[in-house]
């Protein structure tokens, strides 16, 4: 299976993927990590442009196609970002659910994109106003949604894991 973890940055969605990689036994691939691996071998600068999300599609379906769950996690702002991860499932013949991570309280959105810190090595993290301000498309189609504001990571896990097991359409 794969499960495309999208939403804008410091709404929770690394915290969630790499809780939920680890629960399912899956592998979490994150594009942030990829993208700084292209900037660190002299490739490019920030912003790398589709090379982070084209990288990620190819070893989403390298790793699909050996039969492992993976969770793949990045902002996937557009339309055209979305539809490639859908692509890239069908393509290795299985199954995906698509999330989007939210943080539906502004100030508590905005308190953790001033106190997080970089775990990627050389990661350039956005301020609040980059955050707010860059292209986000509105959401076409089901995907299960999941609100991290005034939760714990694993109560937001325990929603996103509920959702999984019970089969229901997305939200």
């Amino acid at each position: 299976m794969l499960i495309v973890v999208g939403g804008l940055p410091a709404s929770g969605k690394t915290t969630l993927s790499r809780l939920l990689a680890a629960r399912v036994g899956a592998v979490h691939l994150r594009i942030d990590t990829v993208e700084q691996a292209v900037v660190r071998a002299g490739l490019a600068d920030h912003p790398v442009g589709p090379v982070g999300y084209v990288v990620g599609y190819a070893l989403a379906e390298e790793h699909l196609r050996q039969g492992l769950t993976v969770v793949a996690e990045s902002v996937n702002p557009l339309a055209v970002t979305r539809n490639a991860w859908r692509e890239t499932a069908e393509r290795a013949g299985v199954g995906v659910v698509e999330v989007e991570v939210r943080c539906s309280d502004l100030d508590e959105h905005r308190r953790r994109v001033a106190s997080r810190s970089v775990d990627v090595p050389g990661l350039p993290l956005p301020g609040w106003e980059e955050i707010v301000g860059r292209e986000y498309e509105p959401w076409e189609r089901e995907r299960v949604v999941v609100d991290t504001a005034g939760q714990t990571p694993e109560e937001s896990l325990d929603v996103l894991l509920a959702v999984i097991a019970a089969g229901r359409s997305p939200a």
